[in-house]
């Protein structure tokens, strides 16, 4: 059953988006829902969802973009806005039936890798 959190990311979410442990989260996919590509529609409908899929919960995070893309690169960095947040969690009446674990990719990518670093740097990027 979803139930809305309002306009903010709850605390655990927020610290778990934030970086500040990078390697705990290697090798997790969290969909961003924006059409078939994702950057190019955000930019022309300045709306997009984010999944947080987690054997406890599905969390849909419904954000709007700010301001243009930051280009850095081939990479598109934008700012968004929370406009809401669902929280999903299984109901009594399904019993114990659950998402067994969330996203995953493997082999699970290096922070040094050119790839991760450019990421990175267009994440850190100022402006």
């Amino acid at each position: 059953m979803s139930r809305s959190l309002g306009p903010a990311l709850p605390a655990d979410l927020l610290a778990q988006l934030s970086q500040a442990d990078l390697e705990s989260q290697l090798g997790r996919a969290m969909p961003f829902a924006a059409g078939s590509r994702s950057a190019r529609n955000l930019e022309a409908r300045r709306v997009g969802t984010l999944l947080v899929i987690e054997p406890a919960r599905t969390v849909y995070v419904k954000c709007r973009a700010r301001g243009a893309a930051r280009r850095v690169g081939d990479l598109a960095r934008f700012t968004l806005a929370v406009e809401d947040v669902l929280d999903d969690r299984p109901a009594e009446a399904e019993g114990d039936a659950r998402i067994a674990s969330g996203i995953t990719y493997r082999p699970r990518p290096s922070l040094d890798a050119p790839w991760a670093r450019a990421v990175l740097d267009a994440l850190r990027a100022e402006g």
